[in-house]
């Protein structure tokens, strides 16, 4: 399969849809879901353009969609086999009705047998001027592409001490934040997009990005949907970055239910830093 092919397509169908769409915000229709996040017409209009590029380059393979309720069903296994395509239309749709904002993205994840092979994250405004930054992975053993460029290797720890460990707002801090921050490191709890939150852990986007967005040694979130996970999941794994959860259990392939309303991640861990990893996982495992 020729993947390249297919990333190209969407990255040229999407960016003028996505631009549209935002050139129409005081007018665009947004509602909240049943978990309070938001859903705009933008979203349905986007997952319809991705799904449409992957039925005609697939014919054949499943698609799990966030937005899929209003267009698709779920399968009927909770572990099918075969190609699964994972697609969240705009992962940060609060970022993307927002006008001064800019930390949102489209993104596509294959999954083959369970495992994730092949990854697209267009963030379409996060590069200078507003312009686009295309993360792809064309498949095992290819490298990370930025914007058709080998990507940078995220920065040794001690250069970086950022973290992203999202929790939802108005909540307690968790057992290993006290401990993050005796240590040196700067935790985030606050998340634009998860996707590109995963894609900082696998990556360094600092030079393609502006206002630059910098690395992070680590991202850790609890009951992540599977859209929301899946592509980055995929970059750490090709970056040969630890991936695994909470319990510090090494993840290789997609271990959810794909036949329920939004498929989860008990948990989601990806770290270059061993000692950032050592101190969530600690705790976790003791009230386990």
């Amino acid at each position: 399969m020729d993947i390249a092919s297919l990333w190209q397509e969407l990255e040229r169908v999407l960016l003028p849809t996505l631009a549209s769409y935002r050139s129409h915000l005081a007018t665009l229709h947004v509602e909240r879901k049943h978990d309070n996040t938001l859903l705009s017409e933008a979203d349905l209009a986007v997952q319809n353009q991705i799904i449409e590029c992957v039925r005609a380059f697939d014919g054949d393979g499943l698609i799990i969609a966030e937005e899929d309720s209003k267009t698709l069903s779920r399968p009927s296994e909770a572990n099918p086999g075969g190609r699964i395509w994972i697609i969240d239309p705009i992962d940060g749709t609060a970022q993307f009705v927002a006008p001064e904002s800019r930390e949102f993205c489209s993104v596509v994840c294959l999954v083959e047998d369970h495992k994730p092979v092949a990854a697209f994250v267009l963030a379409p405004e996060i590069g200078p001027n507003r312009s686009s930054v295309c993360v792809k992975l064309n498949g095992p053993g290819e490298p990370i592409e930025i914007n058709g460029q080998p990507a940078p290797v995220v920065p040794a720890p001690s250069q970086s001490r950022h973290l992203s460990v999202p929790r939802g707002l108005g909540s307690q801090p968790r057992k290993y934040e006290p401990t993050l921050l005796a240590r040196g490191y700067e935790p985030t709890t606050r998340v634009t997009s998860d996707t590109l939150h995963m894609v900082r852990t696998s990556v360094d986007l600092s030079s393609f990005t502006d206002p630059t967005l910098g690395p992070f040694g680590l991202f850790y979130r609890e009951q992540q949907k599977v859209w929301d996970g899946a592509a980055g999941m995929c970059l750490a794994l090709a970056a040969g970055l630890f991936v695994g959860d909470g319990t510090g259990r090494e993840r290789a392939s997609i271990d959810v239910a794909f036949n329920v309303a939004e498929p989860k991640f008990e948990s989601m861990l990806i770290a270059s830093d061993s000692e950032a990893r050592r101190i969530v996982v600690s705790p976790l495992d003791a009230t386990a």
